[in-house]
């Protein structure tokens, strides 16, 4: 048996603090939660928003490019049409394929005719240079780079392509001589088509200033830019700080192959987050990716700010939780205290019947691992606890007072002991631990047993039983739990019927199924229960008055759903409440079955 309490004050002062320490931490840990979560709201808003507006900016650069290709498409089946274009490529007079597009593609040059190139316009559609691929994909060298625009070899050769497209290829050209990748140009590769049979005999490749991103808001907090082979463009980002990005943008792409990613990143010692995506998927050169980078210095002050203003407000609250406990512990006290200045004895009676109550509520608690051994751990601390009372009731002299609530505790436990064995076994259906031997079960004498010992009980109320079933109705079934189907639903019939009554049972068959129905006489379901009489400790304004722990229904819907049958609720007024079970006839079900609700 437990020791004694210790003397009131201890008692209660003991009492005192567990109620601020509760109270304290309860509003810390919604204040830790709160920071926490108002933390992970402004971070993820920031990084929706940064992806909401890098999407909306490489939709007006994707509009530039589609126009600009689609301009250029035009001027490349211009060109497939001028007899010397389309003679120089396919007979191999390259000698007249440049003088040839001289004059045509001099508005696409920008240029006044005298070789000088206007790079500082900004406009899209003026190129900087051109040339025309072969047939194998090569670069046809210009005779005089003037009008064409002047290359180096190593330039001209990422130009080339392994095979002719057959659709507009775009691409990027980095300048060699440039080690940071600063210097880049858009190329376009414009397929030419033979008049004859429409394969390709050539193309016309042209470079483009790069269509850069709107940038908004300083250069510091948002850059934009272009990844291509490792080096980045953004001139507006220190060298060194190029050259890392540049490097954390190949680990990434090494990383994933996605097509579109972001991640966080520091640079210059600021936290920033970038975003890239790729620009020419499926093209025959290689992959380039639109990059922007944006600061999210201002992202972190605002988590800052929100931490020590939500930090502010949960000292506030402990503040209020720690004088608002006092009165409270305060208020709750008196009642421990009136327990604590009670006689010896009755004190003593009393915690020996608290002990075996907690005993007993600890062991529920271990129930709910639904462990093999759940059904002796439950029922042997009731057992003990009725054996306790019992003891008590024989060999203590108590009051009369006592003396008649310890019989109702020992009632009590018979009570328990009957909800312990249907949790346990609603518990098992729920693990779905509850394997069924399924063979033929004889429905009409199940029937005739129970409905035997239903008018033999004291307390039948005078009732009348209708039947109206065949001879013998067989189904499939394991018997222990058909029968307790029967059991719940013939006692609540009669449990909830009026003096005088009557309760009707028939049985009709299908071509699959036996149908069950119990019907009764007695005050109906009101209509906004009826769609909570299954569930778990549902008992309603009907039942306040009437003994039962609201499973009865539950449990046999659970065991008809495992015989794969169904339980419902047919009607409920005029005095009259029926329900109908299905059961699966014999022969439908071969061999052992185990079924999970």
């Amino acid at each position: 048996m437990k020791p004694l309490p210790a003397p009131p004050k201890r008692s209660f002062a003991s009492f005192h603090f567990k109620v601020l320490v509760a109270m304290m931490l309860v509003v810390s840990a919604v204040t830790a939660i709160s920071v926490i979560l108002a933390q992970r709201n402004v971070a993820a808003t920031v990084k929706r928003d940064l992806e909401r507006q890098f999407q909306s900016e490489l939709a007006s650069f994707h509009a530039v490019q589609l126009m600009r290709q689609a301009a250029l498409a035009e001027r490349s089946r211009a060109l497939a049409r001028k007899s010397r274009i389309h003679a120089a490529l396919e007979d191999n007079a390259l000698d007249l394929l440049y003088p040839s597009a001289r004059d045509e593609l001099l508005d696409v040059r920008g240029s006044t005719g005298n070789g000088s190139d206007d790079p500082e316009t900004g406009e899209v559609f003026h190129a900087r240079f051109y040339r025309f691929l072969g047939s194998s994909g090569t670069v046809i060298p210009p005779p005089d780079t003037r009008d064409a625009g002047t290359l180096t070899a190593g330039e001209e050769s990422q130009l080339a392509l392994t095979s002719l497209p057959v659709k507009i290829q775009t691409g990027y050209l980095l300048r060699p001589d440039d080690p940071g990748g600063e210097n880049i140009d858009e190329i376009i590769a414009m397929p030419i088509a033979s008049t004859e049979n429409g394969g390709p005999v050539g193309a016309l490749v042209l470079g483009f200033k790069p269509v850069e991103l709107p940038i908004r808001g300083t250069v510091s907090s948002t850059q934009s830019g272009i990844w291509l082979e490792g080096k980045l463009h953004l001139p507006a980002m220190p060298a060194t700080a190029r050259l890392a990005l540049a490097s954390e943008i190949s680990r990434a792409l090494a990383v994933s192959h996605r097509p579109e990613q972001s991640f966080p990143v520091m640079i210059d010692g600021g936290p920033s987050l970038v975003f890239y995506r790729q620009l020419n998927p499926q093209s025959l050169y290689p992959a380039a990716y639109e990059v922007g980078v944006y600061s999210l210095t201002d992202s972190i002050l605002r988590q800052k700010r929100l931490f020590w203003q939500f930090t502010g407000a949960g000292l506030l609250l402990l503040i209020g939780a720690l004088v608002a406990s006092h009165f409270l512990s305060v208020q709750l006290a008196v009642p421990v205290e009136k327990l604590a200045v009670d006689s010896e004895e009755n004190r003593t009676q009393r915690k020996r019947a608290e002990a075996a109550l907690e005993l007993t509520h600890e062991e529920l608690q271990r129930s709910a691992r639904f462990s093999a051994d759940a059904s002796h751990q439950l029922k042997t601390p009731v057992t003990v606890l009725r054996a306790g009372l019992e003891e008590l009731l024989a060999g203590e002299a108590l009051s009369t007072e006592v003396r008649s609530e310890v019989s109702s505790l020992v009632h009590q436990t018979f009570r328990l002991t009957s909800v312990i064995e249907d949790l346990l076994l609603l518990s098992r259906m729920d693990a779905g631990r509850l394997k069924l031997d399924f063979k033929p079960v004889n429905l009409s004498q199940l029937i005739e047993g129970w409905l035997d010992d239903l008018g033999a009980l004291p307390d039948s109320l005078a009732l009348t039983i209708e039947t109206d079933f065949p001879g013998d109705v067989l189904i499939e079934g394991e018997k222990r739990f058909t029968t307790l189907i029967l059991q719940n639903l013939l006692e609540n019939a009669r449990k909830y019927n009026r003096t005088g009554g009557r309760i009707k049972v028939a049985v009709s068959l299908g071509e699959k199924f036996a149908i069950l129905s119990i019907g009764n006489t007695g005050p109906t379901i009101p209509s906004g229960a009826k769609e909570h009489i299954f569930q778990r400790f549902y008992r309603g304004a009907m039942g306040e008055n009437l003994p039962g722990h609201g499973l009865g229904l539950n449990l046999a819907r659970e065991l008809v759903r495992l015989h794969m049958g169904e339980l419902r609720l047919v009607s409920s007024d005029n005095d009259w409440t029926e329900f109908e079970t299905r059961f699966v006839l014999a022969g439908q079900i071969t061999g052992n079955a185990t079924r999970r609700s």
